[in-house]
């Protein structure tokens, strides 16, 4: 018996209306997760995959199809077990970085010693021990966004939900940070689902890309990147990486 999805999204559908005016924003997205994948969502800037990320946060309805998270055995709760990380860190600038990654712990009421703890640990992980009562303006940009990393994982979530998170770090630091996280979701064991507009970022990621096109999101493509684990950045060089990207490229009219 085929064992059941992590996320299940069949048929789904969102219309924006503004003023009197529809503008279709998802159109008959379907596809499935499975718990622990690293799942690349990646598309054209405005295509929708920001849009479908705030669906599976609970944050947007939608007209049509159905959306389901966890399962039987896995029942899921999205104020507990959903976090997030979004292009810019949005670490509160009068905190120190142990209490901004200690916020979701504080908001839903988590005993605050375990979670002082935890956020130390998950410093920790994330390559940032020792800089736990510095101020974000005393990090860099990639250093933020590994504490923003550590605050989505403090409250143990079952689901991490990215959206674009290194969008705005240079190119060397976007690279570091990719082998970061795939070192994060392998020792964290998350499910974890990756928005990006960089084709060759979402197939070093993903362990699955699906592909969307031009808005509204239509998917046009959902497969597996088999490559070996752990992933280096000499696998660019790969030819199957290759033939992966083109097949992207030529989805999106790029080639």
């Amino acid at each position: 018996m085929m064992a059941e999805p992590f996320i299940h999204i069949a048929g789904v559908k969102k219309v924006y209306r503004t003023r009197g005016s529809e503008f279709l924003a998802v159109s008959e997205a379907t596809f499935d997760v499975e718990a622990g994948e690293l799942v690349s969502l990646v598309g054209p800037s405005g295509c929708g995959k920001t849009t479908l990320l705030k669906i599976l946060a609970g944050l947007h309805s939608y007209e049509a199809g159905e959306v389901h998270i966890g399962s039987s055995t896995q029942p899921f709760d999205p104020s507990r077990d959903i976090g997030m990380v979004f292009q810019s860190p949005l670490l509160l600038k009068w905190r120190r970085i142990i209490d901004n990654v200690l916020l979701p712990a504080e908001i839903l009421g988590l005993p605050m010693a375990a979670s002082r703890n935890r956020a130390r640990e998950l410093l920790a992980l994330v390559g940032l021990a020792g800089n736990e009562d510095k101020y974000p303006y005393e990090l860099s940009g990639g250093m933020q966004q590994r504490a923003a990393i550590a605050r989505a994982l403090i409250h143990d979530p079952k689901l991490i939900l990215m959206d674009e998170p290194f969008g705005a770090l240079d190119a060397l630091t976007r690279e570091k940070m990719n082998i970061e996280l795939l070192r994060i979701w392998q020792e964290a064991k998350k499910t974890i689902v990756f928005v990006t507009h960089g084709i060759t970022e979402a197939v070093f990621l993903g362990t699955r890309v699906i592909v969307l096109t031009a808005g509204p999101a239509r998917m046009a493509d959902n497969f597996k990147v088999e490559l070996p684990h752990p992933r280096t950045l000499d696998m660019k060089t790969n030819e199957k990486f290759g033939e992966y990207t083109r097949r992207i490229y030529r989805l999106l009219g790029m080639e």
